[in-house]
């Protein structure tokens, strides 16, 4: 089977076509793209057809549903996310499965023997029991390094995290910051859905922080939280309906 791997993440894209290359020996990536434009490109070239696609939700430029938009797909499609909300959306657009990051080999093998099959009718019910069985149970608390010390940090005591400059941060309730090890995705993996929400690439909110919302520039949304960034926080626009939904 031909492979083509929607991913905007170059690590994520490297890591998911070696699992399948080394746990499928029919599979071949024949592409991978990183934003709905770059993915639409490929599959509108002559001779690019893929069998299965991997297509992660949020990609750099908006979410994969534009792509089902602006073009019919053939191949069969699993969704790759770190969230379970998408789920519903993911069946009505005629996804085959739908995996939660980090996806694990158990749940892969499944959905690459359901493209085999290639069944027309879903068993969408039983597909979001078992999203609910891959849940994992959020953290209370994660571990910051600062030299020699080592602080317990209470997620319930976290205001945001976000990246900058090549690094990764947490600003706490109390106004401190820490250099964290882990990288936005892996912080999003242990993290209370109701209690934080991603509203950009590099910036997860928790919802006791946020002190307004106001309308801002190309449909995104301005957010003011304490404590205060020396930055401008916004939320990325293809999160805006999400992000509302979350904060009601």
């Amino acid at each position: 089977m031909k492979v083509l791997i929607v991913e905007d993440e170059l690590m994520a894209q490297k890591s998911l076509a070696r699992t399948l290359t080394t746990q499928f020996s029919d599979m071949e990536v024949i592409g991978m793209t990183s934003s709905v434009a770059s993915t639409l490109e490929w599959l509108r070239t002559p001779g690019n057809a893929p069998d299965v696609i991997f297509m992660d939700v949020e990609l750099s430029d908006g979410d994969c549903f534009e792509i089902f938009r602006q073009q019919k797909i053939e191949a069969s499609v699993i969704m790759t996310t770190a969230y379970d909300n998408y789920a519903v959306k993911a069946f009505e657009q005629g996804s085959l499965d739908y995996l939660l990051k980090p996806i694990e080999i158990p749940a892969l093998k499944r959905a690459v023997e359901r493209c085999r099959q290639r069944t027309a009718v879903l068993d969408v019910a039983a597909i979001l029991s078992a999203i609910g069985e891959q849940k994992k149970q959020p953290k209370e608390r994660f571990l910051v390094y600062v030299g020699e010390q080592i602080i317990p940090v209470k997620y319930s005591d976290v205001a945001y995290f976000f990246s900058e400059d090549k690094a990764n941060y947490v600003t706490l309730n109390s106004g401190g910051k820490y250099i964290i090890d882990s990288s936005i995705e892996a912080v999003i993996d242990d993290l209370d859905h109701d209690a934080f929400f991603r509203i950009s690439r590099g910036f997860v909110v928790s919802r006791n922080c946020i002190k307004t919302v106001s309308k801002h520039l190309s449909g995104r949304l301005k957010l003011k939280v304490d404590p205060s960034p020396s930055f401008e926080v916004t939320v990325a626009r293809a999160r805006v309906d999400d992000f509302l939904k979350w904060l009601e």
